[in-house]
């Protein structure tokens, strides 16, 4: 047979303009992230530091009243603070530079309600600058928290204070170095002493503060800079203070419908699916109950268990987590607080540790014009720059990852190519089980990052199906084995005086002590519920028999039990026990009117110096108590009040409200007064209130 030497030619230069030939990348899809939001999206975890003259008057929300002669901490150290911050796996810092009441952490030159006269450093000192040379040092980025609201300002309301504001944000983005996020606190307007006036001034936060002025100050002086607030608009609120974003969060908002804030909340957890604009989620959450220090709280420090839910369901829910630390008098990241933030740091380094998908062999149903750039390969590459992409007629596809043998997994980690637009809606995943695909997990949203936590499975072929609004592009896929949950016990305790404990993981062991000593191995060790009369602190650790460690000590105080307490009318009426049967997620609800008819009887007389709130803890907040008034009686019939106040900030945290008397009192009954109801409802909804007794009487 003769070779045809110019047929041959032919046939060659077809195949390399055919493989020359580059397939064309998806089209963005819907809005796009920005430079700046792309590189806020990899920042992922990150601390909020609240100090400020609350941290010194012991509040949350300072009137503007105060002496900047109280702010004087006496071992500040941002370096600390930056120091513990990297070694948490942290990435950046925002300051509370002004909060509500008004008080600058630097010396501003508008005001003189800031450091330059208060004792430290004679008036010398610059916290922000401080703080920006720590994060220089350490590498970590910076960012600044202003408040627009001013309870300190004279002129606040006015056109002059709009003004001052401005010009406050420009000294903190022009002095301290490069800013990565200005975060706008979404409370404005209400009670102030505004220097001096002590009234109530409201305003239209969507006209007062000239927004049109304020954004382009910070793209002219910080361009690199996200601006967060409710609405964004590079950065919105996730519609809660408890650090988690729901499983279908969106980074796409209908934002100028949200502008400049917005009573759905519930909305902005999920973010809109027929959003105009790109203004992904940030879960922001404290360390402890409050956003500034207490001492009070220093055995209040969240548990290990409940900060890993919170990773998991915000940096594991296409949000960043912002972790706040209230730094405490000293002007220290407190010992308690650091050793948690290290404990997650281990946890979640541990967790994903190995990734074991590098040794999978991969394959998908499509993938687009069957070109190795959008290969299922580039999923398992490491890099967030190259993708798995199907054709645009493929919005349905499957990606496979098969072992030679099985492997246990129990953690998949999923991102989705963003620069080009969030567009998955659905997936499952599932195992090869006797050559049959069995689910294992589902989820609907991806965006940034995605992280499915399950039981340990083994097998040798895991399945990604994925359905998507447009062609489907997935960057990463990570898969783990994470070890057992090592965490401390949860310690309840019933109306009957029942205790009760708990852990993460059935295969730990928990031993406890009931008389002030630590316990270890040979106290006694939990089995069932055993019975707790009188005031009484009860320590517990959790064991891990497999590799013999053990959690730090757990402690908890249970007053006098409830068993013989009853709410009752001033006429006798006994009404039911929601608000006193030990259990947060019942509520009692009650007009606001009839509350001041109401009255707890103890059963007994005991010494009483102080009281605890607890609000309704269901996502709806409502019936919340602001301003609050507490009376004592011996008989039920004679009352005298012994205390009154403010649950400052309970909108956004209404976590338990402590309230301790000046003067303890000796009675049987006890009655909380609603004042004040967050926007005056008729209807107040209690979780739970207790007692804090100075000592038990018979």
């Amino acid at each position: 047979m003769k070779f045809n030497i110019k047929c041959l030619a032919v046939i060659l230069l077809c195949v390399l303009i055919s493989c020359s030939k580059e397939v064309q990348l998806p089209d963005p899809f819907g809005p796009v992230p920005s430079e700046r939001q792309l590189a806020w999206h990899t920042m992922e975890y990150y601390a909020f530091v609240h100090f400020n003259m609350n941290t010194f008057t012991n509040m949350e929300w300072g009137f503007g009243d105060e002496k900047p002669t109280l702010f004087n901490p006496t071992q500040l150290d941002t370096r600390q603070w930056a120091r513990t911050i990297k070694e948490a796996g942290m990435k950046g810092i925002i300051i509370t530079a002004k909060h509500h009441d008004g008080f600058c952490l630097w010396p501003s030159k508008y005001t003189e309600h800031s450091v330059k006269n208060s004792p430290w450093k004679n008036g010398q000192g610059d916290l922000i600058k401080e703080l920006s040379e720590a994060c220089k040092e350490y590498g970590l980025k910076m960012g600044i928290y202003l408040s627009p609201w001013d309870r300190n300002h004279a002129d606040y309301g006015e056109s002059e204070y709009v003004e001052y504001f401005q010009n406050q944000l420009r000294e903190l983005l022009t002095n301290y170095g490069e800013i990565f996020e200005v975060w706008f606190d979404g409370a404005n307007g209400g009670s102030g002493y505004y220097g001096g006036a002590n009234e109530t001034r409201k305003i239209d936060n969507k006209s007062y503060y000239q927004w049109d002025k304020v954004i382009p100050i910070v793209r002219e002086l910080q361009p690199n800079a996200v601006v967060f607030s409710d609405w964004g608009p590079d950065v919105r609120w996730v519609g809660n203070e408890e650090g988690w974003a729901n499983e279908t969060n969106w980074s796409i908002l209908r934002r100028n419908e949200v502008y400049p804030g917005y009573e759905k909340r519930e909305e902005l957890q999920s973010g809109h699916e027929n959003g105009t604009h790109w203004v992904p989620a940030e879960c922001d959450v404290s360390i402890r109950p409050g956003w500034y220090y207490h001492q009070y709280e220093d055995d209040k420090v969240k548990s290990l268990e409940h900060l890993v839910k919170i990773y998991y369901q915000s940096v594991g829910r296409n949000a960043s987590l912002l972790l706040n630390l209230p730094v405490d008098t000293r002007g220290l990241v407190h010992e308690n607080d650091v050793k948690q933030l290290l404990a997650l740091k281990h946890q979640i380094d541990k967790d994903f540790a190995n990734n074991l998908v590098e040794e999978a062999e991969i394959f998908a149903t499509n993938h687009r014009g069957g070109s190795k750039t959008y290969a299922p390969s580039k999923t398992i590459d490491d890099s967030f720059e190259t993708y798995w992409a199907t054709d645009d007629s493929v919005t349905e596809a499957s990606i496979t990852m098969a072992f030679d043998r099985p492997k246990e997994i129990n953690r998949i980690v999923l991102q989705e190519y963003i620069p080009l637009g969030q567009r998955i809606s659905k997936f499952t995943l599932e195992i090869e089980v006797d050559q049959k695909w069995q689910q294992i997990s589902s989820g609907s949203t991806i965006g940034y990052k995605r992280i499915l936590s399950f039981d340990t499975v083994e097998a040798s072929k895991f399945r990604l199906h994925i359905k998507a609004k447009a062609a489907i592009t997935i960057a990463n896929i990570g898969m783990y084995r994470a070890p057992n949950l090592l965490t401390e016990p949860t310690i309840s305790r019933d109306m009957e005086g029942n205790v009760s404990m708990n852990v993460a993981d059935k295969n730990i062991q928990i031993y406890y002590t009931t008389d002030g000593t630590k316990p270890n191995k040979t106290s006694k060790r939990y089995v069932a519920p055993f019975l707790v009369k009188t005031p009484t602190t009860i320590k517990a650790i959790a064991y891990n028999p497999e590799d013999k460690e053990e959690t730090a000590v757990k402690t908890q105080y249970f007053d006098i039990p409830k068993k013989e307490w009853k709410i009752s009318s001033l006429n006798g009426t006994p009404l039911e026990k929601q608000a006193i049967d030990n259990n947060p997620k019942t509520d009692w609800k009650v007009n606001t009117a009839e509350l001041s008819n109401y009255s707890i009887d103890l059963g007994n007389s005991y010494t009483i110096k102080g009281l605890t709130y607890l609000p309704t803890q269901h996502k709806n907040k409502t019936g919340l108590i602001e301003n609050y008034s507490v009376y004592g009686s011996v008989d039920g019939k004679s009352w005298s009040q012994v205390a009154q106040g403010e649950f400052a900030n309970i909108k956004a945290n209404p976590i338990k409200q402590q309230i301790f008397f000046e003067q303890p009192f000796f009675g049987r009954y006890v009655a909380l007064k609603a004042e004040k109801t967050l926007n005056d409802t008729d209807e107040i909804i209690i979780a739970e209130i207790d007692v804090i007794t100075a000592k038990s009487k018979k």
